[in-house]
């Protein structure tokens, strides 16, 4: 890939030009009206990266160092069974699903830097398990990148499954950036769609291109850390990390290139210019992207009648910022950004609970619960 090098004052026009000619100029806000209280329900945690809420009210919550966390009635209980974790920069344990079937089949997905395969360092791996005892049981690998590498940053990973029972899965570009993204032969800076045995779904957009890993569903990606989906559509929606600005948003369409690195509203964290193109022809532009970078980890739709004032609307946690940041949508579009929860805490993940209550990650702080009415 070609280093274009012109003075930065120009590089910021030129991507704030570009930037209005796909998404206005949107700024956050602070509310107008603080209409919620908050309550921290989960103390004490350090880096809550996953969290899923079983049958029984309790809840799974991962800390991203290595423990798997069953909090029931107030009590915080170690689950044993982990596979040996990969703890380095950003990788460690990371997010939790439950299967669509879950109260019939038990199985809790689980991803995760793990160090086994090729190479020295780790890499992302997906597995499935069920919960019997407060341990992991019949405990089954059902992905795991390669090759292995000794960088900290860009493991992903969230999880989410589709409304036909596929599972998807992220996996950042591990910081190798001019390899990874934009090569379907190899892992990483990708989205993975599975059945949930872990197979490959015959329908894969590369099942039949020689050499290509058959799990990719689209690539072109960064580091996403945030997946849900459209409680309406039933499509996929990603954001991921950009670097110095850039951050996006992104609905998954299958064998799509999202353009990393050969496209970004991004520049370097130096400063200096990745390349001069935001647009290129083949490559898919976001839904939506920030300049500057919030750096998003976790999101969810609201749907709960809770909250009406924000029923349908995107909320996505800001590592930078500290804060939930509320996304208003319309017609495809964000037309209204509000800062909630400003000052908390860095916002790891977010959920809305199966009591319709929204629940908010927050690192050195825990689990909190947004309470609607003052």
């Amino acid at each position: 890939m070609k280093h274009f090098v012109y003075p930065l004052a120009a590089l910021l026009l030129s991507i704030t030009a570009c930037a209005q000619q796909v998404e206005s100029s949107v700024k956050a806000e602070a509310p107008k009206n603080v209409n919620y209280t908050t309550e921290v329900v989960v103390p004490e945690l350090n880096i809550p990266w996953g969290m899923v809420f079983l049958p029984d009210g309790s809840m799974l919550i991962t800390e991203k160092f290595g423990e798997l966390i069953h909090y029931k009635d107030g009590t915080k209980t170690t689950v044993e069974g982990l596979p040996d974790i990969y703890v380095r920069g950003q990788g460690g344990l990371l997010d939790l699903e439950l299967h669509p079937d879950y109260e019939k089949n038990g199985w809790i997905y689980i991803s995760f830097a793990s160090a086994e395969g090729e190479g020295d360092g780790g890499n992302t791996a997906i597995m499935r398990a069920k919960l019997k005892d407060n341990k992991l049981v019949e405990s089954q690998l059902l992905y795991k990148a390669g090759p292995n590498s000794r960088r900290g940053q860009h493991f992903g990973c969230r999880l989410e499954f589709d409304n036909e029972g596929y599972l998807y899965f992220s996996i950042g570009d591990r910081g190798n950036r001019d390899v990874n993204p934009q090569d379907i032969t190899r892992d990483c800076g990708k989205i993975y769609r599975i059945h949930d045995d872990g197979s490959i779904p015959k329908d894969n957009p590369f099942v039949n291109t020689p050499n290509a890993k058959k799990a990719i569903y689209s690539y072109g990606h960064r580091n996403p850390q945030g997946m849900v989906k459209h409680p309406e559509t039933g499509k996929i929606w990603v954001h991921e990390h950009g670097p110095r600005g850039g951050d996006e948003i992104n609905v998954i369409q299958k064998g799509k290139n999202f353009g990393w690195p050969t496209i970004t509203y991004g520049i370097n964290y130096s400063g200096t210019p990745i390349t001069d193109k935001t647009a290129q022809a083949g490559m898919e532009q976001p839904l939506f992207f920030w300049v500057p970078s919030i750096a998003p980890s976790g999101m969810d739709f609201v749907t709960s009648d809770k909250y009406p004032e924000w029923k349908g609307n995107l909320l996505a946690g800001s590592l930078k910022f500290q804060y939930v940041e509320r996304l208003v949508l319309k017609k495809g579009k964000v037309v209204k950004r509000e800062k909630l929860l400003e000052g908390m805490g860095r916002v790891r993940n977010i959920r809305q609970g199966p009591d319709g209550y929204l629940y908010v990650a927050m690192e050195g702080v825990g689990i909190v619960k947004i309470n609607p009415g003052k």
